[in-house]
């Protein structure tokens, strides 16, 4: 069984030893065997036959275990480093990838979760990370892959997966995540088509610009998108006081 002594900076693991001397049962404490590590998931909205499509950057493991096996990016923290400092870390040496949106999601420690006998325990703490489809590039072990078509994982990179497209579905009701899969100026069919992306369901355009007009959270440009057929509609920015964290347009 699992416990925590108390120290002078806080708590540290500790795990439990039930023995026996004559009629008596003792429990004797012994350190847990532990390592943190960080994981991100990268999402950004790319073009795929002639739709775009949520989608994720994955990492082929070149080691044991899981070998040739594909895998959020993420490494060990350092003794010195943040948790957050070691996610911008890992992204840059897996990815290249400097976003400007990282959050911290959720924390997975089952004590089975990493099969590598060498690291004992495996706490991971994960981020999200949202970037622009220009800054989407494949590396040499890097491939994007749609979130829909998502292959067998290493650990339990699924299930965390999983839990971050979770919450954005959720959070992109009342947050301002989506801005983040934009450039700097865009149309409203732009913007709806990344909130239908995410929810997986269509919306009705009339009801969706009175609804985020209503919020204040875009602002109309002199510009108009060029390219199309029809009269090119106008586009918009993000309006200056717009926070990621705080509520925003619901679909």
């Amino acid at each position: 069984m699992s416990s925590c002594l108390s120290h002078p900076n806080g708590w540290y693991p500790v795990r439990v030893l039930a023995t026996r001397t004559g009629n008596d049962v003792k429990s004797v404490l012994e350190p847990a065997s532990m390592v943190v590590a960080v994981s991100t998931v990268i999402l950004a909205m790319r073009n795929k036959s002639d739709a775009m499509c949520l989608s994720l950057p994955l990492v082929k493991r070149t080691r044991d275990p899981h070998r040739g096996q594909w895998a959020l990016p993420g490494g060990w923290v350092g003794n010195s480093e943040s948790l957050e400092g070691a996610a911008s870390r890992t992204l840059r040496e897996t990815t290249g990838l400097r976003p400007n949106y990282l959050e911290q999601l959720y924390t997975f420690g089952q004590p089975q979760r990493s099969t590598a006998s060498n690291d004992g325990r495996v706490i991971s703490v994960v981020y999200s990370a949202l970037v622009r489809s220009n800054e989407a590039d494949e590396g040499e072990n890097v491939q994007w892959f749609d979130v829909n078509e998502i292959p067998d994982l290493a650990f339990d990179h699924n299930e965390i997966v999983e839990y971050a497209l979770w919450r954005l579905r959720n959070k992109i009701e009342y947050a301002h995540v989506a801005f983040f899969f934009l450039g700097d100026t865009f149309s409203l069919s732009q913007l709806r088509e990344v909130f239908e992306v995410i929810l997986g369901k269509k919306l009705d355009p009339a009801n969706f610009r009175r609804r985020v007009e209503a919020t204040g959270t875009i602002v109309p440009t002199t510009q108009r998108l060029e390219g199309g057929r029809h009269r090119p509609p106008r586009l918009y920015r993000s309006a200056p006081s717009v926070d990621p964290q705080s509520a925003g347009p619901a679909a």
